[in-house]
């Protein structure tokens, strides 16, 4: 076999390993050290200083320590060693710890509750108000947060329910949360964009300019199909009668607003007001969002030792995980290149005779099937690279192709088989609630996200004029 031929088949075995059930990290590391050992091995330079004392005539246990010293001479440890040390002093990616912190503490603020009730008495005369208040909660959540399992769990034991309850159809309660949930990683400040512009070199700051209005209008779509479809068909999303409802006197609502969606609006804003106009880099306003969150916690009399405790040990245990995919990808990756195995995909594209519209297509279809037994950390730091090399060739901006990745993984939580959220829900969720109605709950989300994207497709300065507004 040639070594192009050899690194896809080390592609192969990653895959089939992970089909299997092997840990996506070390199973990374494990491959990259191995084919890594084949393709750098040189018998020369590595066992030179065994030879000289074979010459010399030497014995004994000095011998062998020569021996295994050589075999251990092999660049591809000196690479593993220097792929570590970059993953953990990348400056992109020491923001990821702060916001996860923000989002998980934020989560443990006991603000959820309160805003999903004060957006439901808001939008009450709205048709579907609870499905309405459910999803600006979840997007608001999510934003805070940006992360998936969280989001979704939490508003699966506070609206589903309480939309069950109210007579709402199940399977449309269902897809609400799910596809509200899985926005906070599109919208920005976005956990996903930072590690898909450490994987890529892409400026963070830009990518979450690109992003806000593409995330806003798929919330939108969402809200926009919740609104039309309770018109049309009443039966999934019953009007609430005014004993159920209340007589809520205005002032009262908005004192409601100012102490459950302004605190939390207030803080998102910040936080990313501060990066888009440069006022702080992303580090430096996750550090001051993880503050507020903490200061925001305090203010509910929800900050106790307990809940400090849980939040920084799943800060640590989530950026463990992400910082060990990237040792493993950058190893894998810089061995499956250095055998050809990436100049042979490059060589297959381009010889399809694609245009760039077809180029997107297939690269977006490929992400999409990905999404099935992959989670987007994995996508986005093992395969998204892959196709970086494409891009200049098809003369397509790493910043476009970020966002529309970024929408297209939406899916991923969304579509069956593995339909990550759909299981997150259905852990919480009550008994009656089957997994096939949550299923079909999602998938009218889905042709959302599909819209989305054609309409991105078709008007980029919809990722485009906000950057380039306030970056030139």
């Amino acid at each position: 076999m040639t070594e192009p031929q050899i690194g896809i088949l080390m592609l192969v075995v990653f895959i089939l390993c992970i089909f299997l059930g092997f840990p996506i990290a070390f199973t990374l590391m494990a491959l990259g050290i191995a084919f890594g050992y084949f393709a750098y091995f040189d018998a020369g330079r590595m066992w030179r200083g065994y030879d000289r004392l074979v010459e010399q005539g030497a014995e004994g246990w000095q011998v062998w320590q020569a021996y295994i010293e050589g075999f251990l001479n092999n660049r591809i440890f000196d690479l593993f060693v220097n792929q570590t040390y970059s993953v953990m002093a990348n400056e992109v990616l020491t923001a990821v710890p702060l916001f996860l912190f923000m989002g998980y503490i934020v989560e443990r603020s006991n603000i959820v509750e309160r805003l999903f009730s004060t957006l439901y008495i808001a939008a009450r005369r709205v048709p579907g108000a609870m499905a309405v208040a459910a999803l600006i909660t979840c997007t608001l959540f999510a934003t805070a947060t940006g992360i998936v399992g969280a989001v979704v769990t939490l508003m699966g034991l506070l609206a589903l329910p309480a939309m069950l309850n109210a007579r709402y159809n199940q399977s449309f309660a269902s897809g609400v949360i799910c596809a509200g949930g899985t926005l906070g990683i599109l919208i920005p400040p976005s956990i996903m964009l930072i590690v898909y512009a450490a994987a890529t070199g892409t400026s963070i700051v830009r990518l979450y300019a690109g992003a806000l209005f593409p995330g806003l209008l798929l919330a939108g779509l969402y809200i926009t199909y919740i609104v039309v479809r309770s018109l049309l068909q009443p039966s999934v999303a019953p009007k609430p009668t005014d004993d159920e409802v209340g007589d809520i006197p205005v002032a009262k609502l908005i004192i409601m607003i100012l102490t459950s969606f302004v605190p939390l609006a207030v803080l998102i804003l910040a936080v990313l007001g501060s990066i888009l106009f440069g006022l702080a880099t992303p580090t430096e306003a996750a550090s001051a969002g993880a503050l507020g969150g903490l200061l925001l916690a305090a203010i509910y009399r929800a900050l106790t030792w307990e809940k400090l405790r849980e939040s920084v040990y799943l800060t640590l245990k989530t950026t463990a995980m992400v910082c060990w995919l990237f040792v493993g990808s950058w190893t894998f990756s810089s061995v499956f290149s250095y055998l050809g195995g990436e100049h042979l995909i490059t060589e297959f594209v381009t010889g399809l005779d694609l245009n760039t519209v077809t180029f997107l297509i297939l690269a977006q279809l490929i992400i999409f099937l990905l999404g099935w037994p992959l989670e987007w950390s994995e996508i986005i730091i093992i395969f998204v690279p892959i196709f970086l090399p494409l891009l200049e060739i098809f003369g397509v901006d790493p910043l476009f192709f970020g966002i529309l990745v970024a929408l297209n993984l939406q899916t991923s939580f969304l579509t069956p088989p593995m339909a990550m959220s759909a299981y997150y829900l259905k852990g919480i969720a009550p008994p009656s609630v089957q997994l096939v109605q949550i299923f079909k709950g999602c998938m009218p989300f889905l042709f959302f996200v599909v819209l989305a994207m054609v309409l991105l497709y078709n008007f980029p300065q919809l990722v485009y004029w906000l950057p380039d507004t306030v970056y030139g």
